[in-house]
């Protein structure tokens, strides 16, 4: 008994320590962690989030940002998504590198369409490499070439228009971007002969990238196979174009050029398959975002008729110091036209929602001070379509007001870095704004110069429904040609 009594008066003091130590750990780590995790919105078990998800990411966001601030998270199923609204909170999601919070995993429902060995199908250090193709394919040099392709499909595209009517804008802009596209990306070969057939191949690919399809992009269904057997055509109408010019002894200004040019560091050109997956993913990048922004500008221009006027005295102004010429230069000089249409993009940007996948923790603190602890493994969400109507941010944030980006205001600087987020921003800002910004002005700086324009359709709505949110319905316009064109 005494050397039991012993043994246990000696492993009391141990047995003591490795408890105190135990509950001084979970004190630690709930501090660290559960104390200073985000607020979760509430939702049904095991599903989680899932419908209040499907019913629209926009509409939950407006409902649980006021109850529970710019970090929150959302339970999916087996998944967390932590939301982080607004520049106080999201610099780290814009500024980490890839090693911390990464694209790949979250955009992999992206690779049946763009086709292997491309993008997000490809390591980062591959992926950075192919940016750096898109990256030299739209530098200023270049794009001055396309300005003058741009300029030349809007003066082809709206000489058949007659000398008044009514059309349907988004239909007639849709378009115009894809001949222009086709013309400037996929080359003159594409624009000039197989334009039907590439297109319609184009629209199949689209059609394939379903809600679904971000869930199970292999899913075997009808829509999926017809965009695998696009694919395939595609690959093989590349394919003899890429041979052909390969062949040539003159170098076309195009992107499909560029691609067919590039090379890794390691000195290996670039496939046919790979440039024909770079090719669709920078056709998806641009198309439905220029297509879109060009049918909100021209709404908002149409609707409030003081900014209408201010873009016509600019292009008044213009073709008086310069005459009927439109380059990349004058182009430049459209100030007021550049602000209506990021205002139009800060209102209405197509993608609604920017990703990462957090492969380790960070934190981040609030306006209030508040601060919170994202664990890794989590997916990270900002909101461009949210962020963009912060009222701290901006003045009316749901007033089409251009000219709060005029020199004195600039309220997306005001806030400092990431207040305005329609082409995102930091490591993974969109490397098709210039382009874009061009390929818009260009059409409505035609427009603007040789049309008179009245929307007689009602103010269209947002169709939240779509993959990328665009606009809903017709935008109907009765347009009458002017007396003395400026071109």
């Amino acid at each position: 008994m005494d050397v039991d009594t012993k043994l246990l008066d000696g492993a009391l003091p141990i047995v003591a320590t490795l408890v105190l130590a135990v509950l001084i750990g979970v004190i630690i780590i709930r501090r660290r962690s559960g104390h200073r995790l985000p607020p979760t919105v509430k939702a049904l078990p095991l599903i989680g989030g899932l419908l209040r998800f499907l019913k629209g990411p926009i509409v939950m966001i407006r409902e649980e940002y006021p109850k529970l601030g710019s970090v929150f998270t959302l339970n999916l199923f087996h998944k967390k998504i932590t939301f982080l609204i607004g520049p106080e909170v999201s610099a780290h999601f814009f500024k980490a590198p890839e090693s911390d919070l990464s694209q790949q995993e979250v955009y992999q429902f992206n690779v049946p369409t763009f086709g292997p060995g491309v993008v997000f199908d490809v390591d980062y250090t591959v992926r950075q490499e192919q940016f750096r193709f898109f990256t030299e394919a739209l530098r200023v040099n270049k794009l001055k070439g396309y300005v003058d392709q741009m300029v030349t499909e809007a003066e082809d595209y709206f000489s058949k228009w007659g000398d008044s009517g009514e059309v349907d804008l988004k239909y007639e802009l849709e378009h115009l971007i894809i001949l222009t596209a086709s013309r400037c990306l996929l080359g003159r070969e594409v624009r000039d002969k197989l334009f039907d057939d590439v297109s319609s191949l184009f629209h199949e690919l689209d059609n394939g990238m379903l809600p679904i399809s971000v869930i199970a992009p292999y899913l075997p269904i009808p829509a999926h196979r017809r965009r695998d057997q696009a694919r395939k055509k595609l690959t093989a109408i590349f394919a003899n174009i890429i041979n052909s010019r390969r062949c040539a002894e003159v170098s076309e200004n195009d992107m499909l050029q560029y691609f067919i040019e590039s090379k890794y560091k390691n000195g290996r050109k670039t496939t046919d398959s790979e440039i024909t997956g770079l090719l669709i993913a920078a056709l998806f990048a641009g198309q439905h975002t220029s297509s879109i922004t060009s049918t909100w500008t021209g709404a908002y221009l149409l609707q409030n008729k003081q900014y209408l006027s201010a873009v016509s005295e600019e292009q008044k102004r213009l073709m008086a110091k310069h005459g009927k010429k439109i380059d990349h230069d004058i182009l430049s000089e459209m100030d007021t036209l550049y602000r209506c249409i990021k205002e139009a993009l800060r209102l209405h940007p197509p993608l609604i929602m920017l990703l990462r996948h957090s492969h380790s923790d960070f934190s981040v603190q609030t306006r209030d001070g508040k601060e919170y602890d994202i664990p890794k493994g989590h997916i990270v969400a900002t909101s461009p379509a949210f962020a963009n109507r912060l009222p701290h941010i901006f003045k009316n944030p749901d007033s089409y007001d251009p000219d709060r980006f005029a020199v004195g205001r600039e309220e997306d600087k005001a806030a400092g870095a990431f207040s305005y987020i329609s082409f995102g921003g930091g490591r993974h800002g969109c490397l098709g704004e210039p382009f874009a910004y061009l390929q818009i002005k260009a059409i409505w700086s035609h427009l603007l110069r040789n049309f008179e324009l009245e929307l007689v359709s009602p103010f269209p709505e947002t169709d939240w429904n779509a993959m990328v949110v665009g606009v809903k319905g017709k935008v109907m316009v009765r347009y009458k040609r002017r007396e003395l064109s400026a071109n």
